[in-house]
């Protein structure tokens, strides 16, 4: 049968696992204390009847312990839940302990008070957007710094050690077939092989059109700064001078006809005297247009021909007709 007054007189003179000692007070970290004191009439332990009220999840229950169940530890606590109307909740605890002390009941409702005001200071904090503060922990990320440095170094290794086997395997030091090595693989470094080659290949010929492109261009500006020093001037195909030069050329041509029908009329005169028409043989005239002789013409400047801007190259021909010539005494005795 239990007896309270021999176990208080055990755990509250001697020991108890629940007492905390301090030099003001002795405190109980039992969870069914109603107070949290280490006192005769707040033990849970050395009361056979006792009640407490506990919180689970914002829910609140009435916790009671009788004699009558102190021989079955795992049935020795009845739990009844209270209402969340705090009202309604004080109603529940003087109904269900009305013939209990008086220090029990008001100690119930005081736990009851305190638990409300806590969890409505918890749902207004919910309610604010504050920032959540996340703990640092070193311990493991100095484990994960670890482990990625030492799977780096295998990766490392790794493709060391396949570089290493590739060279081996191009430079035929197995043989031309090793029995060991899969088709499969072999097919695979032949083919990146291939492919480097091609990818060499046309940067090497890339960069010969760029250099060729750039020397180009080079000379260009070379041959430009040196005309310009020079004080040259490059021409165009078609200018101005050329139809100034056919002009000259025209009245040059002008003169010589003139020049020409001027001596045959006087060669005319001459001849009628010595000799007769039948003597001199016939001659071929054409009446109204009349071929020039090729005059000697000055040379062309030469013009400095500039790399890479070579025109079309045009030919122009001329034809003008010239006035009629009154006919001379040979003409008319030949016509």
């Amino acid at each position: 049968m239990q007896s309270d007054d021999v176990i208080w007189s055990v755990i509250g003179h001697e020991f108890c696992s629940y007492k905390v000692r301090t030099v003001t007070q002795n405190f109980c970290r039992n969870e069914y204390n109603v107070t949290g004191l280490c006192t005769r009439q707040s033990c849970p332990l050395a009361n056979s009847r006792y009640a407490t009220v506990r919180e689970n999840e914002g829910v609140l229950y009435l916790y009671m312990k009788t004699i009558e169940r102190a021989h079955t530890p795992a049935k020795m606590w009845e739990k009844i839940e209270l209402s969340k109307d705090y009202s309604k909740a004080l109603e529940q605890i003087d109904k269900e302990l009305k013939y209990w002390p008086n220090f029990t009941i008001h100690k119930c409702k005081q736990r009851v008070t305190k638990i409300t005001q806590y969890l409505i200071k918890m749902r207004r904090i919910k309610l604010r957007q504050e920032p959540k503060l996340v703990g640092v922990k070193k311990k493991l990320d100095r484990r994960e710094a670890t482990r990625e440095r030492k799977a780096l170094s295998a990766a490392h290794l790794e493709k060391s050690i396949e570089k290493e086997l590739i060279e081996r395997l191009k430079s035929k030091a197995y043989g031309d077939a090793p029995l060991n090595v899969n088709e499969s693989v072999w097919q695979a470094i032949l083919d990146r092989e291939k492919s480097g080659k091609e990818k060499e290949l046309n940067a090497g010929t890339q960069l010969d059109m760029e250099d060729d492109e750039t020397d180009g261009e080079e000379e260009e500006e070379e041959v430009e700064e040196d005309w310009d020093a020079e004080g040259g001037e490059f021409v165009s195909d078609f200018s101005g001078d050329e139809d100034g030069d056919l002009d000259d050329d025209l009245s040059d041509l002008e003169d010589v006809v003139d020049g020409g029908l001027g001596a045959e009329e006087t060669g005319d005169d001459q001849s009628d005297d010595d000799s007769s028409p039948e003597d001199q043989p016939p001659t071929k005239t054409v009446l109204g247009k009349r071929k020039a002789k090729p005059t000697a013409k000055a040379p062309p400047q030469k013009k400095l021909d500039k790399p890479g801007r070579r025109g079309p190259r045009v030919e122009v021909e001329i034809e003008r007709e010239m006035e009629s010539v009154p006919f001379t005494r040979s003409a008319l005795a030949n016509w």
